[in-house]
């Protein structure tokens, strides 16, 4: 809980705090203490002149957390496509938007090509701990032997692709925003055309986004793969083009719920759900039989 004073005068509000964390790995950082991030808003809010942030952590505690994978065997050997989404959701909601959203369509997508000889094996993976920063995906690609890595073709991400103002993002490989963390890996680029294809075969809107440093493509873009993602918005503010575009609502968040009890079932776009659930099934299928 954090409670705002400015100026010396006590605020009757409360601020919820988004995330408190230690680095899964504080020897690699030169972060050693517990890392607190809130929402832009909330900064904004603190950032004012003789504002006072008082913060309560509990006791810390250690947690085991699972990932979950499955795969289809392909006919080639050596050649495997990734595609995963967090199955975790903030502590302070259900995470239905955040991440039932993309963890479902994943899972419909893996059971819809149960019964498919794919020529690529796929390989889904439901990862922990992405709220706490992407721990667990990041524990899976460290576990990687070299050869291991070698084998995996490219990572498809799919997390928040339902939002209740959605705009849908395709994630720009190039960084052409510069915005983002870099240039990806060779490759990612074409997965975003691959979207983009799709999107434009059923006249459906999209919009070019950098990558940032908030999902599970991270830790393998860090290691070289190439990587692509679907998203439809957390909590930015749409435009006024957007708006225009997807037909949304230009100056609210694109998910208002984001990180927040209210993010339930009734949080969720069927719609934009529908349709994106859609194309992560074209990418992944159009993957699987790829020759190259």
């Amino acid at each position: 809980m954090i409670i705002l004073i400015k100026d010396g005068i006590f605020i009757e509000e409360h601020l919820t705090v988004d995330r408190i964390s230690l680095l899964p790995d504080a020897s690699a950082s030169n972060v050693t203490i517990p890392v607190v991030a809130t929402s832009i808003a909330n900064g904004v809010a603190l950032a004012q002149p003789g504002s006072e942030a008082f913060l309560e952590v509990p006791e810390a505690q250690r947690l085991v957390q699972h990932n979950v994978l499955a795969e289809l065997p392909g006919s080639a050997d050596g050649q495997v496509v990734m595609a995963g989404a967090h199955l975790d959701s903030f502590l302070a909601g259900p995470g239905i938007s955040d991440n039932g959203s993309g963890s479902a369509a994943l899972l419909e997508t893996a059971v819809q090509m149960a019964g498919m000889q794919p020529r690529n094996s796929v390989r889904f993976a439901w990862w922990a701990a992405e709220e706490a920063g992407v721990v667990g995906s990041t524990a899976y690609v460290d576990s990687l032997t070299e050869a291991e890595l070698g084998e995996i073709a490219l990572y498809l991400n799919f997390d928040m692709i339902a939002s209740p103002n959605p705009a849908t993002f395709f994630y720009v490989g190039e960084n052409s925003e510069r915005a983002g963390v870099g240039e990806s890996p060779m490759g990612s680029a074409a997965i975003e055309k691959v979207f983009e294809s799709y999107y434009a075969s059923l006249n459906l809107p999209f919009e070019g986004t950098d990558m940032g440093r908030g999902s599970d493509f991270l830790p393998f873009k860090e290691a070289g793969v190439p990587v692509g993602a679907l998203f439809t918005g957390a909590e930015e503010i749409m435009t006024k083009a957007q708006a225009a575009l997807f037909g949304g609502q230009a100056g609210e968040p694109y998910d208002h719920c984001y990180h927040l009890p209210c993010d339930t079932i009734d949080n969720i776009d069927m719609e934009i759900l529908d349709a994106n659930t859609d194309a992560i099934a074209y990418a992944v299928y159009h993957y699987a039989m790829q020759e190259e």
